[in-house]
């Protein structure tokens, strides 16, 4: 007769660590109304942005090529063509000029109050940018402070400090590779992921996870963080019917929980719906907690 084979013990961390909420944010059209090129590099070189987008838009279809590293390389010709040299630091000034939509700026701080508060200091809450805009313009923006990690596309610069060509492009599917860093702890883009963690030893589990954006281009990341457990929340610009269409076919199919005007101020129905997920949060966390205590004998 066959030994039974040993029941298969999974690990457990000793003490419970899952304490942490990490609100997740797109930037074009989430946080600011327009491409955050808009602002600053398309002004900067004189193009119209319309014209700028159908020629990129005209050429990733007729070439198939990805229309970010299109709308990157042209920005660098566009920037020889006018013989402008531009640095890091230029990129970083540029941002001065973008806007936000209401209450942006003061939403990161109320945010980690009211976890802070509703929690009462148990539970903390962490910001994270990912974008397929360029990170040289975010470590810029007058919001940088609040994110833990910017993950956006970002350019390299030769030995004059002068931008010359791609050497990270964030897609739509690649914006799911930083939230599987997020949710294992792996933040920097040179660790590995690939390795099999078990879920009870990952930092920030995708139900601690709410993710912000405002469009098809952040379905594949709404689809992970749904399907992982996590909430999703699509936001639109109240004066863009065709964006508030978009949201609404995100929430009939299934990709996100709520959706709201894109208005961050107090007692907005944004700040309720995201509020109502951090108190769905923290009540998981506390039942874990509890459990987690139990089954280590510390009832």
């Amino acid at each position: 007769m066959a030994d039974t084979p040993a029941p298969i013990m999974r690990p457990m961390a000793p003490r419970f660590f899952q304490n942490v909420i990490a609100l997740v944010y797109d930037f074009d059209g989430t946080l600011s109304p327009q491409p955050m090129q808009e602002y600053t590099v398309l002004p900067k070189i004189g193009v119209e942005p319309s014209v700028f987008w159908e020629q990129v838009n005209s050429e990733a279809r007729e070439t198939e090529s990805d229309q970010m590293l299109v709308y990157m390389r042209h920005i660098l010709e566009a920037l020889e063509r006018k013989q402008v040299d531009v640095k890091r630091v230029d990129f970083a000034r540029m941002a001065r000029a973008i806007q936000y939509f209401p209450g942006v700026e003061k939403w990161f701080g109320r945010m980690n109050a009211y976890v802070k508060r509703k929690s009462q200091g148990k539970v903390r809450l962490h910001h994270y940018l990912i974008s397929a805009g360029q990170k040289e313009i975010l470590e810029g923006v007058s919001i940088r402070r609040h994110f833990k990690r910017i993950y956006a596309s970002e350019y390299h610069f030769n030995h004059h400090g002068v931008a010359t060509f791609p050497k990270l492009l964030v897609t739509d599917t690649m914006k799911t590779q930083f939230l599987f860093r997020i949710n294992k702890g792996k933040e920097s883009i040179t660790d590995s992921i690939n390795e099999h963690m078990p879920e009870e030893l990952r930092p920030i589990p995708f139900q601690n996870m709410v993710y912000v954006g405002d469009g098809m281009t952040d379905v594949p990341s709404m689809a992970l963080t749904k399907k992982s457990g996590g909430h999703t929340v699509a936001v639109y610009d109240a004066r863009n019917d065709k964006g508030r269409a978009t949201c609404e076919k995100l929430l009939h199919a299934g990709r996100a929980d709520f959706i709201a005007e894109a208005n961050y101020r107090e007692g907005s129905k944004l700040s309720r719906r995201v509020e109502l997920l951090l108190d769905a949060i923290i009540a998981d966390v506390a039942y874990r907690r509890e459990a987690h205590a139990v089954r280590h004998g510390k009832e």
